[in-house]
């Protein structure tokens, strides 16, 4: 398939911080003020291994890997991540860092020596990372004539992804497959990340075959850029069989991104061959209906007990249009309350057909979690 010249997109950069190191304050400064110059930046979190890392950057398609090192280790740490990126066939994907007093400036030598391409030492100012991270990564990537194969190849399919959201979809190639593709919405800190990581650990625990695609979004705008961070909460999700893709809003309404739907054709075509394809909108409000006109093939609406007034589950147009509602954070004092109020608005919403769970994402193993997965599987 022919494939477009990425130049004119945001640059999409992956952001973390490795095993054994909790300090996560800078690379959340370094987060920020490139998102205030218009990149994309997918956070993995802290505590990150290799494997991770290189997995998270080839399925996200990201233009470089920076790496946030305070607690030695980093000299070992970053070769290991230009080797692996090599033997994954992505060394088209850069690596950079930074970090404290750890890293000396005969380490910085070294480390250009494995091919890490810069690290910024203490005191580097946000604006000359800016700077040479566009002189490094800006010139885009050429993708012309590339087929790729995209069946259990988290490399090829990942740069398909790249490719199509330019592109009118072949509906001919992409033929729907049989993976069921399950449709997650609800405001924000409703829990919907932790709700789908707690899915997918009870899914992989329970068949030892079968593969999970997810598609996570984040509000963004094409002036500001936006952080991805659905990864950093989502930690079973990191697995061999799980493939993860975040997408930036860019400015459209409704808790989709512009290249969604496509995306999601592909995920779902007999090509992709995944079981299951999980779908988590950004935070919606009372008047989202990201699901009309979709492939989804489940709506799943979750919500907190903290919505407010009763009054407030009536103006929740997804109220009327979900398949399955679910209570997260029961733990909460107010969850017997909501738990009945939402249940009533339920019954008078969709005359009993909507089915309504009970769970406590947070907590493994959780009851409602378990019956929820046994549903959207069946």
């Amino acid at each position: 398939m022919g494939c477009s010249d990425l130049a004119s997109e945001p640059l999409r950069i992956l952001t973390a911080v490795p095993l054994c190191d909790g300090h996560d304050s800078a690379v959340m400064a370094v987060n920020q003020a490139l998102i205030l110059q218009g990149y994309e930046v997918v956070y993995l979190g802290y505590h990150r291994s290799v494997q991770d890392i290189v997995r998270a950057a080839i399925q996200e398609d990201v233009v470089a890997v920076g790496i946030s090192s305070y607690n030695g280790g980093h000299l070992e740490f970053f070769r290991e991540v230009v080797e692996l990126l090599e033997v994954k066939g992505r060394c088209d994907i850069g690596v950079f860092g930074g970090g404290g007093g750890t890293i000396t400036p005969a380490d910085v030598v070294l480390m250009k020596s494995y091919g890490v391409d810069e690290i910024f030492l203490a005191g580097t100012s946000f604006e000359f990372i800016d700077e040479r991270l566009r002189e490094l990564y800006g010139g885009g990537r050429d993708r012309a004539e590339c087929e790729l194969e995209i069946a259990n190849d988290d490399r090829g399919l990942a740069m398909v992804l790249s490719s199509v959201g330019s592109l009118e979809i072949d509906r001919k190639k992409w033929v729907r497959g049989s993976a069921k593709v399950i449709g997650f919405t609800g405001p924000g800190g409703a829990g919907k990340s932790t709700l789908i990581d707690e899915w997918v650990r009870g899914y992989l625990a329970d068949h030892p075959v079968g593969r999970v695609a997810i598609l996570t979004h984040d509000p963004s705008s094409m002036e500001r850029g936006g952080l991805l961070a659905d990864r950093a909460s989502m930690v079973y999700a990191q697995d061999d069989r799980v493939f993860m893709r975040s997408l930036a809003t860019r400015g459209r309404q409704g808790g989709f991104a512009p290249s969604t739907e496509v995306c999601l054709r592909v995920l779902a075509s007999v090509a992709a061959g995944f079981d299951h394809v999980l779908v988590e909108t950004v935070g919606t409000g009372q008047e989202a209906l990201p699901f009309e006109n979709s492939v989804i093939d489940t709506k799943v609406l979750v919500l907190h007990p903290e919505y407010g007034a009763r009054v407030q589950l009536q103006k929740i147009l997804m109220m009327d249009s979900a398949d399955v509602v679910v209570l997260n954070k029961t733990d909460w004092a107010s969850a017997a309350r909501a738990v009945e109020e939402v249940a009533h608005q339920i019954s008078l919403s969709n005359e009993g057909e909507v089915r309504l769970y009970q769970t406590q994402a947070s907590e493994h193993g959780n009851v409602g979690v378990t019956e929820l997965r046994k549903d959207l599987l069946g």
